[in-house]
């Protein structure tokens, strides 16, 4: 299959990636997967279940390295670099490239330390000031420090759903990342819950690459300007958001959009 990329000389490529393969043992979960993902931007990954687009997220942050029996082939560059050289460090990689997981996950601690973990091990601020400003700071981009600024000693798992995935949202920026994953982000969440995430998304997209992982395609066609749908393990289809749900090129697209297959 030929490469499927964005070539849009108005929009920064901010990852790349080309021949992804995927193995869990013997089992191939992703195949020769090529494609251009754009910076202030936020890139809807769909599909069926099963299909291998949270694979293919965790390959962008290297989360699949924790799995023994994952072998992850191909090139991905994050502005150029490749994040598999073995010079790379994932756990600096993972501050630049932060992550939101399907249910919410504080931490066992309270708001402002859930917050304050990453800038802390990461040494990214040198007073107890600097340390206050950037959890603030979080709080403020994940619209949650007006609901919670009165009690940032109380644990997060005391938080409602909703505003613990906004808490999970702080902890991921609080490290000044560059990209930021998200597998699906508001499964766990009611709907109005999912609203607050879906705007806050929005808003998010202005200062970072945004990839998120959704089951629901009303979802994927209210937040996203790019869509990349895959189906058993390979990728399909990528473009514009407004183009696969309306004019997709591939009859797979077509039939997953219109409840066909998946």
């Amino acid at each position: 299959m030929k490469d499927i990329t964005m070539n849009d000389a108005l929009t920064r490529q901010k990852i790349s990636a080309r021949d992804v393969q995927v193995s869990y043992g013997d089992t191939v979960a992703i195949k020769g997967v090529s494609v251009d993902i754009a910076d202030n931007c936020v890139t809807a990954l769909i599909g069926p279940s099963g299909c291998g687009k949270s694979t293919f997220l965790r390959c962008l942050n290297r989360m699949n390295d924790t799995i023994d029996v994952c072998r992850v082939t191909g090139d991905i560059r994050l502005d150029g670099e490749d994040i598999y050289d073995r010079r790379v460090d994932p756990v600096q990689l993972r501050a630049k490239v932060g992550m939101v997981f399907q249910k919410p996950n504080p931490f066992p601690k309270s708001i402002y330390d859930n917050v304050a973990y990453g800038p802390k091990i990461h040494g990214l601020a040198s007073t107890k000031a600097e340390l206050g400003d950037i959890v603030e700071d979080a709080l403020r981009k994940a619209a949650l420090w007006e609901e919670v600024k009165d009690r940032l000693d109380r644990p997060g798992t005391g938080l409602s759903g909703g505003q613990q995935q906004r808490l999970c949202i702080a902890r991921a920026i609080a490290t000044a990342p560059e990209v930021l994953l998200m597998d699906e982000p508001c499964s766990a969440l009611d709907p109005i819950a999912t609203a607050q995430i879906e705007e806050l998304i929005n808003e998010l997209r202005q200062s970072y690459c945004v990839v998120i992982v959704t089951h629901s395609m009303h979802q994927a066609a209210r937040i996203s300007q790019k869509t990349a749908f895959f189906h058993l393990g390979s990728l399909v289809e990528y473009g514009e958001t407004g183009q696969i749900f309306t004019a997709p090129s591939d009859p797979r697209t077509e039939s997953y959009i219109t409840g066909r297959i998946g």
